[in-house]
């Protein structure tokens, strides 16, 4: 019996609400107060297991709270605050809904007790999401979502798959975690790993995000790929195959994110970077590695939401979001500008900075743990961050050359959204403690130690200096107007003229055979007509005499035939 309301239903009843409302700002109120109220529920909610329903047989815990999946919900209730107070201006019914429903989906996944509530909220977010990118209303951002959802769909019924197999094979469907030792949890696994954007299944996340709506970038940006960490951290925590995928997902982003022009795709390709630390930290599988991805998953969704908004208040005022076709903004944008190097500088970890005192949980104990190969990528990709999202994107939109551009500062409604983000990014970075508390477990962690800073400190120049150097000698990859694509040439352009062969190729087969069809029937018909035609063949006109002499040659047959 459903003693307390699921988390998720709060944005459903919203959603609801919102239909029967006319266009206007009493429905950005009630974007703004839902995520209010939902994070108040889930602050007060006791540990525990809530509204369990009965489902065909099955008993579904719809709202299981604990120290995780409460950092998890919370943070995702101020990701939608913020989407939402970011997207103010925006009154197009679609993009409103699809907001509410999306945050409350990934929320509701977030409590999932069992896979089979896991799966309906899994499958909830790709529904909710597409809209806005469809909301575009561009043939491109048409195809786009199609493509995207193909994908996020095909995770779900994975998921169900796996979920099936594995009660099965074990008689549950309690979402905990699991061993990779057999076909159900391999797919659970891939499932999940197609969410959250694993080596060779990721490129659904550049193509995607760019695509959408100003705002809807934003909201995106926040909630599928986190809640795969999620779902990663409750079920496949200490799975060393963790380790090895998330260090190759912090390194090949770094060399497509250099060679970028839209600033978009750039930080979708810092997305799957940062996304790499964290599935590393699941992979070690520590208590203190578990704080670590929960921490910087945290942070990460901030100083990502912050990039994204500033990138995004740059493309309303100028129409565009292509380096290229930017620089100098900060003479007319300058609270935008510092927003963006605030988040510049929480996602290249420098002290002060959100980044900073929630990365190095993972890092250090990845060190701890005996995976130095694994921590020295690590540095090496921290590195990368700086270049391709701490300099790249502040450096090429509002300083570098100028671009002519003088467009108005970014609304103010925007400016109260980054202003906020950016203010909990310095927050976080000078005083983590509350952070660490809502962890999962324990921290017994002093991120500010001297030779944690000074190390970080000269990382950090260094790369600098690199880039400094990579400038001035011209070798740092020129920012140009360039389709650029990595796995997404296999479905994009390989699978297409596969395909057009292969039709082509049947195509010629079947008129082949139709033309030896055609020539047969018409040999067939040209000889039958020569047989019995009535012109020539056996049934043409005879003479008396003919016939009475076949007659005689039949009879004698018949006599003979009897006679033996």
């Amino acid at each position: 019996m459903i003693s307390i309301l699921p988390t998720a239903f709060i944005f459903i009843a919203a959603a609801l609400v919102l239909g029967l409302l006319p266009k206007g700002n009493v429905r950005g109120v009630i974007l703004l107060i839902t995520p209010i109220l939902a994070a108040w529920q889930i602050w007060n909610l006791p540990a525990g297991i809530f509204a369990q329903v009965e489902f065909v047989g099955q008993t579904l815990d719809m709202m299981r709270v604990d120290k995780l999946s409460r950092i998890f919900g919370l943070i995702f209730c101020l990701a939608a605050f913020l989407g939402n107070l970011y997207a103010w201006h925006v009154r197009d019914f679609i993009q409103q809904i699809a907001a509410l429903l999306y945050a409350g989906a990934a929320i509701g996944a977030v409590f999932a007790g069992d896979l089979i509530t896991l799966f309906f909220y899994w499958e909830g977010t790709a529904l909710a999401s597409v809209f806005l990118i469809w909301a575009r209303r561009t043939e491109g951002s048409y195809h786009t979502g199609m493509r995207y959802l193909i994908i996020q769909i095909t995770s779900g019924v994975i998921l169900l798959a796996g979920t099936a197999l594995l009660y099965r094979e074990t008689g549950s469907i309690t979402f905990e975690r699991m061993t990779l030792g057999s076909l159900g949890t391999w797919l659970i696994f891939l499932s999940f790993g197609i969410k959250c954007a694993f080596p060779l299944l990721h490129n659904w996340l550049q193509d995607s995000y760019p695509a959408a709506t100003i705002t809807g970038t934003v909201i995106l940006s926040a909630f599928t790929t986190k809640l795969a960490v999620y779902a990663l951290a409750r079920g496949f925590a200490g799975t060393e195959l963790l380790i090895y995928i998330g260090a190759v997902m912090t390194l090949f982003p770094i060399f497509f994110a250099e060679i970028e022009n839209d600033l978009r795709r750039v930080l979708a390709y810092s997305l799957n970077n940062q996304l790499g630390f964290m599935v590393v930290g699941i992979g070690v599988g520590t208590e203190m590695a578990i704080n670590g991805t929960a921490s910087h998953a945290f942070a990460h969704i901030l100083y990502k939401a912050l990039l994204f908004m500033s990138v995004g208040a740059v493309m309303l005022r100028t129409g565009t979001s292509k380096a290229s076709e930017l620089g100098g903004l900060c003479r007319t944008m300058p609270r935008t500008a510092i927003f963006c190097l605030i988040g510049a500088a929480s996602i290249s970890a420098f002290p002060l900075f959100s980044g900073f005192v929630t990365k190095s949980l993972i890092m250090d104990e990845t060190a701890n743990q005996h995976y130095p190969i694994i921590w020295a990528i690590l540095v090496f990709a921290s590195a990368g961050v700086l270049s391709h999202s701490g300099i790249k994107i502040p450096y090429f939109t509002f300083f570098g050359h100028d671009s002519g551009l003088r467009p108005n500062e970014a609304p103010i409604h925007m400016q109260m959204a980054m202003g906020f983000t950016a203010f909990l990014c310095v927050f976080i970075g000078v005083y983590p403690e509350p952070l660490y508390a809502l962890l999962p477990y324990e921290v017994v962690y002093r991120p500010y130690t001297m030779s944690h800073v000074i190390g970080q400190l000269q990382l950090l120049c260094f790369a600098l200096l690199a880039f400094a150097v990579l400038m001035r000698r011209g070798i740092h990859p020129p920012e140009i107007r360039a389709v650029n694509l990595d796995v997404d040439w296999i479905y994009r352009r390989f699978i297409p003229k596969l395909y057009n062969i292969i039709y082509n190729s049947v195509v010629k087969v079947f008129i082949f055979i139709e033309a030896v069809i055609i020539s047969v029937i018409q040999m067939t018909i040209k000889g039958l007509y020569k047989l019995h035609g009535p012109e020539t063949g056996v049934s043409r006109m005879r003479g008396v005499g003919a016939m009475v002499m076949w007659v005689a040659i039949l009879l004698g047959v018949a006599l003979i035939s009897s006679y033996f």
